[in-house]
């Protein structure tokens, strides 16, 4: 269970739960089409996408071990195996990612679901796990207990004003202030981040994109 007490527009929330009604974060916003081509696979350059990625009865799994390879020769990044919105990259107005995730117990040091772009650096928001800990990038918790159980997560970037508003299970639980815009795109999976954990894995299903 989500732990703690927030107030968030006006509505008190306990463990995840709201006791006086939430709108849903996609009220408003219009569901954009997504077919597999929309849905990039990155994986070690070296590994058959079978051996880094599943998807079966709706579920998609990926994984990555913290001495595999980068997505490409080339980069020098850390590993991950993660799927690359592509398609509907936007540099203005508002965007949502939706997917329900699934984090196993053990997967620590992993961003599993980034906006990538920015005015500087590489990314404008990272929803990590550590430890069972959601944070975004590494300071800001946004949940606790997270391991072994589906939720419902929607990243809400309006551009135009310059903010991220992160939702779990439809209780707004996070915002922040952007990085600046740039070509800006969703992604999710894992991708190792610091102090990883040898394994790494998260799961997906119902993914899906909105704009305004």
């Amino acid at each position: 269970m989500f732990v703690g007490l927030m107030v968030v527009m006006g509505m008190v929330m306990r463990d995840g739960d709201v006791l006086c009604g939430a709108d849903d974060p996609t009220d408003g916003f219009t569901e954009v089409p997504l077919t597999e081509w929309n849905l990039e696979l990155q994986k070690p350059y070296d590994k058959p996408l079978e051996e880094r990625y599943s998807y079966e009865n709706g579920v998609r799994r990926l994984w990555v071990f913290a001495d595999d390879k980068p997505h490409d020769p080339t980069s020098m990044t850390k590993p991950r195996t993660e799927i690359r919105i592509r398609g509907y990259d936007y540099s203005s107005g508002v965007w949502q990612f939706e997917g329900t995730g699934f984090v196993p117990n053990g997967t620590s040091g992993v961003s599993i679901v980034q906006i990538h772009g920015a005015a500087k650096g590489a990314t404008t928001f990272m929803l990590r796990v550590y430890n069972g800990v959601m944070k975004n990038y590494v300071t800001d918790v946004v949940a606790t207990d997270v391991y072994d159980k589906w939720m419902r997560i929607n990243v809400i970037h309006d551009v135009d004003v310059g903010k991220v508003t992160l939702f779990i299970n439809g209780t707004q639980r996070y915002e922040v202030k952007d990085h600046g815009p740039g070509d800006l795109y969703f992604k999710c999976g894992v991708y190792a981040q610091n102090n990883a954990s040898y394994y790494m894995e998260s799961r997906w299903k119902d993914i899906k994109i909105y704009k305004k």
